[in-house]
């Protein structure tokens, strides 16, 4: 699984909505990119998400991280994020829509199973 930077692509699971990624650590970079740790995926803007209409919400927001931390990987005692990452968006049906990754950012580094 490989280390997801701040230039990761993670979207909504309607495919066009876009997270925002902010790195929380700037002690760690790969080929120039900060690397994601614990909390990073979380709480971050969703852009152009396409599913709106009449009683329906887009998807605007990520929630928490179900799955995709590294158990082996630390930076500051926070754990690093991997290409696994899943979780949550606030998007109608509520606790149906997750946001997963399509791009790590990077492709130097990875944790061995």
């Amino acid at each position: 699984m490989k280390l997801l930077t701040d230039r990761a692509q993670l979207v909504c699971k309607h495919e066009i909505g876009r997270v925002g990624l902010e790195a929380s650590q700037s002690l760690v970079f790969v080929e120039g990119q900060a690397l994601l740790v614990d909390s990073d995926p979380e709480g971050r803007p969703i852009r152009f998400c396409p599913n709106y209409g009449v009683g329906i919400k887009p998807c605007q927001r990520t929630l928490k991280v179900k799955v995709g931390y590294s158990g082996l990987l630390w930076i500051e005692s926070r754990r690093v994020a991997l290409d696994s990452v899943r979780g949550l968006t606030d998007g109608t049906p509520p606790g149906i829509v997750e946001y997963l990754v399509r791009r790590p950012g990077q492709n130097l580094l990875a944790e061995r199973p």
